[in-house]
Parts: C-alpha cells; sequence; structure tokens
C-alpha cells in the first residue's frame, strides 16, 4: 500500500471511534492502534481524538486532518491502480454502480470471467436506478457506472455500450396477446405497471409515449415498482401491463407466462451507457473494466 499506515490506522479510529474496532479491521491489537495514533500525534504535533469515558470522537485537528487522509487514501489506490494497468496486471479496488436491468440481466455471467481474468482487482457491484447511479458516480461513490437511460447531467462522461429495446408485456391471457403490436391510443385506457421516477426504463417509456401523442396525464399509472422482477410478477398476476427490456423477459415468454408486443410505429430503444466521472481521474480497473465489456459484446 502507497498509502501512510499511520493515516490508515486513523482513518480506520475515525471511522469506528474506537480503537478496538480499528484493531479488529486493520488485525492489530488495541495497544498497537495506540501506538500507532501516538506516533502520527507526535509527527503533527497536533492531538487526533478526545478520549472521554462516554467514548472517543476526533478533536478539531481530528476534523481537519480526516479529509485530506481520506483524499491521500483515494490518491495512492489511483496511483497503483493506474501503475499496475501499465504494467498490463489490472489491481485494486473498484466499485461498479449498474442500473437495475443492466446488473439482474446483462453483467452478472460476465463477472465471473473477468474475476479470472483480473483477480488482483477488487470488484463490488451496487445495482440501482440510472438516476442514483449518476449521483454516485458523479459523488465518487462509484468509479464506475453502467446506465439504461440519459443522465442528464454535465459533470459525468457518457460512452455509449450498446442498444437495448422496451417491449410492452401482457399476461398470457390479455385481450391483445394475439398480436404482434398495439396502437398507442389504446394504452390511454389501460393499467400500467411502471418504473419509479429516475429509473431508465421509465423515462424511455414515457418519452416514446410522448411521440405517439400520448399526453403523460392520460395514462392510468396503477402502480409503480423499484425492480423489473416486480413489474412481471404483478404482469403476470394481472394487475395491469408494463414495458421492460427485452433482457428481461426471454424466460417468461418462453414459459408462455408472459407476452411481448411492440408499440404500433415507434420501436422503445435505448442505450446502454458507461458513466464515468469527467476529468482525467478515471481509475485504471474502470478502463479495464470498460474494456472488457466491450470486448464482450459479441457474447451478449
Amino acid at each position: 500500500m502507497l498509502e501512510n499506515f499511520r493515516l490508515r490506522v486513523f482513518r480506520a479510529v475515525a471511522e469506528h471511534l474506537s480503537f478496538r474496532k480499528a484493531g479488529e479491521q486493520l488485525y492489530l491489537t488495541q495497544p498497537a492502534v495506540t501506538l500507532q495514533i501516538k506516533a502520527l500525534e507526535e509527527e503533527l504535533g497536533s492531538k487526533l481524538f478526545d478520549r472521554t469515558p462516554a467514548g472517543v470522537s476526533l478533536s478539531e485537528a481530528g476534523k481537519i486532518l480526516l479529509p485530506y487522509a481520506e483524499r491521500l487514501s483515494q490518491l495512492a489506490e489511483l496511483a497503483e491502480s493506474e501503475l499496475a494497468g501499465r504494467n498490463g496486471r489490472a489491481a485494486g479496488p473498484l466499485v461498479l454502480g449498474a442500473s437495475t436491468t443492466i446488473a439482474q440481466y446483462v453483467i452478472p455471467r460476465h463477472l465471473a470471467a473477468f474475476a479470472r481474468r483480473f483477480p488482483a482487482v477488487q470488484l463490488q457491484v451496487f445495482g440501482e436506478n440510472t438516476e442514483q447511479i449518476a449521483e454516485g458516480v458523479a459523488n465518487g461513490r462509484f468509479g464506475l457506472g453502467l446506465i439504461e437511460g440519459p443522465a442528464l447531467r454535465n459533470d459525468l462522461t457518457i460512452e455509449e455500450w450498446f442498444e437495448d429495446e422496451l417491449f410492452l408485456v401482457l399476461p398470457a391471457g390479455h385481450d391483445w396477446a394475439g398480436l404482434r403490436e398495439v396502437e398507442a391510443e389504446k394504452l390511454a385506457g389501460a393499467r400500467l405497471v411502471m418504473r419509479e421516477r429516475g429509473s431508465g426504463s421509465r423515462h424511455v417509456a414515457e418519452q416514446v409515449l410522448k411521440k405517439a401523442g400520448l399526453r403523460l396525464g392520460m395514462l392510468n399509472v396503477a402502480m409503480e415498482l423499484d425492480s423489473t422482477e416486480a413489474i412481471l410478477s404483478c404482469v403476470e398476476a394481472g394487475l395491469g401491463v408494463g414495458f421492460v427490456s427485452k433482457w428481461a423477459i426471454n424466460r417468461h415468454v418462453a414459459a408462455e407466462s408472459l407476452v411481448a408486443i411492440r408499440l404500433a410505429g415507434h420501436r422503445m430503444v435505448r442505450k446502454f451507457s458507461f458513466v464515468t466521472p469527467r476529468g482525467p481521474e478515471v481509475q485504471a480497473a474502470a478502463v479495464t473494466m470498460m474494456g472488457f465489456l466491450k470486448e464482450s459484446l459479441g457474447t451478449l
């Protein structure tokens, strides 16, 4: 680790406000943690923690040091990752944020292959909606984002990955089940089961329906759900019809529990995209993941 070890110990104590818990995290004894903090305080000439019978808290000097220590840790990780990348071996932590459809249906089968090829990358994956992923990349929570709708921000870099299409899904016994497509105006009287606001699927569906002449106020949104699987279950139960990615419907269509049709005269097409922070600070591990997923397009 390039990071100064005493600063690493300091961050652990500041995180837990406990010398014992910091020691457990770092596999150190409590006296060893105390010794490292004392040495750092002597080196800086400032007391970093206040110790009282009520517990441990950051001193004013500790509060000043903490954000710098966190930034130094991030810079050390970035340096290690980029140096490893130059040597042809991606390494270091990568926190990947993937919007729901991508996280559930697109990338799972590729993660094991990535882990085998790049074992030195410590990968964490979180699935949230497009808006949350974009925010997470912007505030540094995610090193790389995979989204399924427009990010609608100017502080991020968006790079298209590949194209997806949404279909209208119906229960197998629905009146439209024998059709290949349905006119948009018929949806004005239908009960719609939709993803929550902030979802890429929701945004794309609304934009296409508006182009087809349906004002959003004309739609009967019977239920909003935060996952595609929940939408599919509700449609199967007869609670309404909904729009979902082609990636999510194969199993249900094969089982003949759902039918997928298009909107007449309108394809609901969207782009799956990579999202990175704007600027030169993209992690080498994130660049490696992007390259790997681009290479995998032929197997998607």
